[in-house]
């Protein structure tokens, strides 16, 4: 499953928090997609202090690129420190 990998991928940022949403469902059929799945991810993380959104969305991507566009298609990231943690 997509998401697992995912989340081993992202390990490596020792999150305080990895929330993966598989939306693909809500996907279906539309145009441009080749089978990948639409990913929503949270990851909440240290390693982001003092890193711009693009730093951090930069991070992810590399530890993703190879699953896409075959397995990931779409992925929407929420990147923060646990220090800007609103929740």
């Amino acid at each position: 499953m997509t998401a697992n990998i995912i989340r081993d991928r992202l390990a490596f940022l020792n999150p305080t928090k990895l929330d993966i949403v598989d939306e693909s469902y809500l996907h279906k059929g539309h145009a441009g997609n080749t089978g990948g799945g639409h990913f929503n991810v949270t990851v909440i993380s240290e390693m982001f202090l003092n890193k711009s959104t693009m730093e951090r969305h930069r991070i992810i991507y590399s530890a993703l690129q190879d699953l896409i566009p075959k397995d990931i298609h779409a992925l929407s990231i929420r990147a923060i420190a646990q220090s800007e943690n609103l929740d």
